[in-house]
Formats: structure tokens, C-alpha cells, sequence
């Protein structure tokens, strides 16, 4: 999301710093666009159509995968991840079935095992910078920065020292994840306009365990 200034009716300024995170989700409802950082609260702005677009696609795709293999839990914003320092609300993120322990009803307390960021003209410097040395003392596995206007993809990985370690996609263009076991995401597919179906790249990705997770949810439906 990109951060800008918002005028809010009188009875909407948020309270004054520092502020907790629980007071944070206490003043915030589900429209309130705004992210908690060092007790302060951060005000955002709507994301852009294509911004949209490729964490819809991603959502989808994500979560179609990690449901027909039973690895986890999908979420897209606005949904908050609490770190020590901050309330961020990832465009999307992983819970392996290990951690959801860590969810609750409106933020996950702890670290995702995967963050997606769409960069955004505004958000630059927030999420290359601020967000990546948050996620990364906050113990996100695996962190993946995609912008849309440079088609650029940058995709990190914890080490053993618990830092970031690049990790690039293949001469094919196949970016192979860690956190998310069998999931690989061809990087030329968020660039085009339109997007590919979700169905056609979950059946590029894993035709033989995505027709049998179709199968059965047909038999569900017509039983």
C-alpha cells in the first residue's frame, strides 16, 4: 500500500503517540487504512488496479495450493502481521499449519512464514527498506518484493544467521520457494496484462495434484 496524509472527520484522529498496538486495533475497524510502526500510526492509501490485480492472482493461486496439499493458512489485506516493532498488513502472507497457532481473529501475532509486498511508486523506500529489516528481525522466512512498474521480482530467504539472502529466479524465469514446499512461480506470468487464470497456472504448476484436488471437490459438491 502507499503511505500518504489523510484528513479524517475529527472523531477519526487516531490518539496520539506512542500508541499500543493494542490500543491500535482498538481504534482501527476493517476500514481504516493504516498500519502501526513503533507506536506510532501510519496512515495508507488505496492500491492501484494492477497493484490489485497481481495480489488477487497471487491469493488465489497461493491459496489453492496450500489447501489442496494441507500446508497452510493464505491470507491477503487487509490483514494485520504483528512484529516486535510493528503492525504491517501484507498484501499477501503464509501461515504454515505448524504456526497458525499465531493466528487471531484480526492479526497474526508473530512472524508469516511468507510476506508478498506489490511495490508501489509511493511504498519504495517502505518496503525495500523499513519492511524488509522489519521482516527480517521479525523472523519472516521468506519475503517477496514484486514491482509491477519496473517488472522486477526479488525473492529472500532466511539463512541460518537469520538474515536475508537473496534468492533468484532460474534462466527460465522459475522462482522456487522454500517456505511454501512445491510451490514454483514463473515471474513473466505478473506482467502480463491480463494476468494468466489462476486454474492455468496451478495446472502448469502441479497438473496431477491440482486435477485430483478438482475431482474431489466435485464429488463434494454433487454428493
Amino acid at each position: 500500500m502507499s503511505q500518504q496524509t489523510v484528513q479524517r472527520e475529527p472523531h477519526e484522529t487516531p490518539p496520539p503517540a506512542p500508541i499500543t498496538y493494542e490500543d491500535f486495533l482498538d481504534w482501527a475497524d476493517e476500514d481504516t487504512l493504516a498500519e502501526w510502526v513503533d507506536g506510532e500510526i501510519v496512515m495508507t492509501s488505496p492500491a492501484s488496479r494492477r497493484h490489485q490485480d497481481i495480489g488477487k492472482f497471487l491469493l488465489t493461486t497461493l491459496s489453492a495450493f496450500a489447501d489442496m496439499h494441507d500446508l497452510g493458512t493464505i491470507m491477503g489485506a487487509p490483514f494485520q502481521m504483528k512484529l516486535p516493532t510493528s503492525g504491517r498488513e501484507p498484501d499477501v502472507l503464509y501461515v504454515a499449519r505448524a504456526h497458525e497457532g499465531r493466528l487471531r481473529n484480526t492479526f497474526l501475532d508473530g512472524p508469516a512464514d511468507l510476506v508478498v509486498e506489490v511495490v508501489s511508486p509511493e511504498s519504495v523506500e517502505r518496503d525495500r527498506v523499513r519492511k524488509f529489516g522489519e521482516y527480517e528481525a521479525g523472523g519472516v522466512s521468506e519475503y517477496w518484493l514484486l514491482d509491477p512498474r519496473h517488472e522486477r521480482a526479488d525473492f529472500y530467504q532466511l539463512n541460518t544467521q537469520g538474515r536475508y539472502q537473496p534468492v533468484a529466479a532460474d534462466q527460465d524465469g522459475v522462482y522456487r520457494s522454500q517456505a511454501l514446499p512445491g510451490f514454483w512461480l514463473r515471474v513473466p506470468w505478473l506482467w502480463r496484462q491480463p494476468l494468466p487464470p489462476p486454474v492455468r497456472a496451478l495446472l502448469e504448476i502441479d497438473r496431477d495434484a491440482y486435477s485430483r484436488y478438482l475431482r474431489d471437490e466435485l464429488r463434494q459438491v454433487n454428493s
